[in-house]
């Protein structure tokens, strides 16, 4: 995700943030992966219902194919301890990843000590709403949203 917010945002200029902002907010909350809606919803965003075809079509092809290659060479691998590291480092790639994600989503709203503040509530409550209540991301997203509500911040000055 972060790739793709730099490449459609800063690189290609084809989206604003605001509209890439909405498109992976509700591409978390559809049903299926999620990012085929987000693809959708962008390659919707800059071209239409084709945009949308082409998009869904250019992140599932290649990845199906990819996904077939490497399932099927760790089926025949998977005792390897070369590759358990391997995928051992893949893993922790991942999470990285993620973690530039969030930051990219997060750091324009980091403009003042309560934003921060706040932000840091909301993550930590969140990430103990799941681990430790076992709430559903659905749940998780709605009691954010109300509390979001409730506590509103003061208008810049």
């Amino acid at each position: 995700m972060a790739a793709l917010q730099r490449e459609l945002i800063e690189r290609k200029g084809w989206i604003r943030q605001d509209d890439f902002a909405l498109a992976y907010s509700l591409a978390r909350i559809t049903p299926g992966t999620n990012l085929l809606a987000f693809c959708a919803a962008t390659g919707a965003r800059i071209l239409g219902l084709w945009g949308a075809l082409v998009a869904v079509l250019a992140i599932s092809v290649p990845s199906t194919v990819l996904t077939v290659l490497i399932t099927a060479g760790y089926e025949t691998w998977r005792s390897n301890a070369s590759v358990t590291a391997a995928v051992g480092g893949t893993v922790a790639a991942v999470v990285g990843m993620m973690w530039a994600s969030v930051w990219l989503l997060v750091s324009p709203h980091l403009r003042r000590p309560m934003q921060v503040l706040r932000a840091l509530i909301f993550t930590g409550g969140a990430f103990l709403a799941v681990w430790k209540l076992g709430l559903t991301p659905v749940q998780v997203i709605a009691l954010a949203a109300l509390l979001g509500f409730l506590w509103k911040e003061p208008a810049a000055e």
